[in-house]
């Protein structure tokens, strides 16, 4: 966590992420782009960072350790429902992106995004109604990577539980998640 307190004048963001070298590069990315960022590496510092600050946006990692950044998208969205709040997972499901907007997240953003891609995210705030509502063929595969990741969820992120929720080898299930979505 940074104990630098920000000029309150400007853009104030706090970046949720266990990932130290990826929260370093966020945010000296955004800095140069004209933001006071603080950062947090749980829940526990982010709430720290929030009993003194009020950040208009947020960057949340989906997965911090053993925790869901599901708890710090309900902790900013409670602390200032107008926050803009960018989750950025690697575990992407439609499961946990529906549970992300419904517990106050603006966008949900796939590994790998930058910093062009989160901007452009906060900017499109709003929603987009012109989105084209064509059909995607949805492949066995992905199926399967989205109950993985329900399950994954469900089971509060527990490799061993979500293993055993599954009917599968823990080391079968983590080479599963290692594997990078084939849509």
């Amino acid at each position: 966590m940074d104990d630098e307190g920000p000029n309150p004048q400007e853009k104030l963001l706090v970046i949720v992420e266990d990932d130290a070298a990826f929260a370093r590069t966020l945010k000296r990315s955004f800095e140069r782009r004209g933001y006071c960022v603080l950062t947090a590496d749980s829940q526990a510092a982010l709430l720290t960072i929030l009993e003194q600050h009020h950040p208009k946006y947020a960057v949340v990692d989906l997965k911090l350790g053993a925790e869901s950044g599901l708890v710090c998208v309900q902790a900013l969205h409670a602390h200032d429902a107008r926050m803009l709040i960018i989750v950025l997972t690697g575990f992407a499901s439609i499961a946990t992106a529906v549970e992300a907007i419904k517990l106050g997240a603006s966008h949900y953003l796939a590994k790998p995004s930058n910093t062009d891609d989160i901007e452009a995210a906060f900017a499109r705030s709003a929603g987009d109604t012109s989105t084209p509502l064509a059909p995607r063929p949805t492949s066995i595969k992905t199926l399967e990577w989205e109950h993985i990741h329900e399950v994954l969820k469900d089971s509060d992120f527990n490799i061993s539980e979500t293993a055993r929720r599954l009917g599968m080898h823990r080391r079968t299930l983590a080479r599963k998640l290692a594997k990078r979505q084939v849509g």
